[in-house]
């Protein structure tokens, strides 16, 4: 069984600091969970609109003008991957972490009952608004398992979480544990990382990262040093253990 074959096929959420962290971290993942029939939910904290978007600033736009232009960007990139997407338009740098914001976070994982979340890392000395996005995702999901906790909808189950990879992951503790083959996907991917034109710097960057990631997969995946592949992947972190009745 290759490592995406176990990607879950129920609901997937999403919870991006910014508009863009969802495409360049996550798309493969989604792409893939999306084109096995799986409902796939974003939840944008933000609009990365202050910390992620020297270029609309440097083109003279104004504060609004750059929202709707990241809200335009993220839902074009959510829809190439089949995916729906929801803004919470907290702010960006910095994103501020508060109790509104995570009964709003409460609220969507009632709402979409996910099989599977993923989110930030929880340490980025380069970008506080991630860990923070990260930090508010657990303490929500624990919340939203409480039957007590006054939200609509059934009480959550135990999804498992999953921590994408930081821009610098030597930096922020990342390790990758997760190496999921998005080979299948990857132009579907890259297709929506198009979509971010506020940031077309990263194109390749994540381009070239996919790839050193499909190296370590195919090395992890049995002996084959040497040979050529052209397996592309996306990396990621566990937070909770993970259940299972056969270790493989």
């Amino acid at each position: 069984m290759s490592v995406s074959d176990a990607t879950p096929a129920g609901p997937v959420l999403v919870i991006s600091a910014h508009a863009g962290d969802f495409v360049w971290r996550a798309a493969g993942a989604m792409a893939l969970a999306s084109s096995r029939g799986a409902n796939v939910t974003v939840l944008c904290l933000s609009y990365g609109e202050r910390g992620e978007s020297a270029r609309a600033w440097r083109d003279g736009l104004t504060l609004a003008e750059i929202k709707e232009l990241r809200r335009a960007e993220a839902r074009m990139a959510a829809e190439v991957l089949g995916a729906a997407i929801e803004f919470a338009d907290a702010g960006d740098y910095p994103l501020r972490e508060s109790d509104e914001l995570v009964d709003t976070i409460v609220r969507c994982y009632r709402r979409v009952q996910p099989a599977v979340v993923l989110t930030h890392a929880l340490a980025d000395p380069y970008n506080p608004d991630h860990p923070a996005a990260a930090r508010m995702a657990l303490a929500a999901r624990v919340f939203a398992q409480a039957v007590g906790y006054e939200a609509p909808g059934e009480a959550l189950g135990a999804p498992p979480v999953f921590l994408f990879e930081p821009h610098q992951p030597e930096q922020c503790d990342f390790k990758p544990q997760v190496l999921l083959d998005i080979t299948a996907v990857f132009d579907v991917k890259r297709q929506a990382m198009e979509c971010m034109k506020a940031q077309q710097h990263l194109w390749e960057y994540y381009t070239d990262l996919a790839r050193r990631r499909g190296v370590q997969l195919q090395r992890n995946a049995g002996p084959n040093l040497g040979l050529a592949h052209s397996i592309m992947a996306e990396a990621y972190m566990r937070v909770y253990p993970q259940v299972t009745r056969t270790l493989a």
